[in-house]
């Protein structure tokens, strides 16, 4: 493996890698939340972990969540900011998912758990947008 190309993924000193990596270092974080306490997991989700084996579930989200931090991470460290850019806007989804599931579950009973979810939705989205700009601006400035 080879280090990043600052023109390719950025430097670490550079504003727009870091807002990049922070969704990622708070998805691996909340994943790991998930995995060693799924009942605080399940307390900042905004749904009740299911009982018994059904526990397993969190967990595998907490995997997933972890997965993905990791994917931007190796994105951000390795590839271009255009890709880095296009993988955080896909990765907005995510939260944008979870409300669907909370509120098809609990209506509209739980805003404190809608708007968490719209926050992450929304700075992912942002950050996406930010990478995708500082990537054109930089293909501007190059041609």
């Amino acid at each position: 493996m080879r280090p990043p190309d600052r023109e390719r993924a950025g430097a670490v000193r550079d504003l727009a890698t870091w807002i990049a990596i922070a969704p990622a270092v708070a998805l691996v974080l909340l994943g790991l939340v998930l995995i060693v306490a799924p009942r605080l997991g399940e307390a900042i989700f905004g749904l009740p972990a299911p009982e018994g084996a059904g526990i397993g579930y969190v967990i595998a989200i907490g995997i997933r969540d972890i997965a993905f931090g990791l994917y931007i991470l190796a994105l951000a460290w390795f590839s271009s900011r255009r890709a880095v850019g296009i993988v955080l806007a896909l990765t907005a989804l995510i939260p944008v998912g979870d409300i669907l599931v909370l509120v098809g579950h609990t209506g509209l009973s739980s805003p404190w758990h809608l708007a968490l979810h719209g926050v992450s939705g929304l700075y992912m989205a942002a950050a996406a947008a930010w990478v995708l700009g500082t990537d054109s601006g930089r293909k501007g400035a190059s041609t």
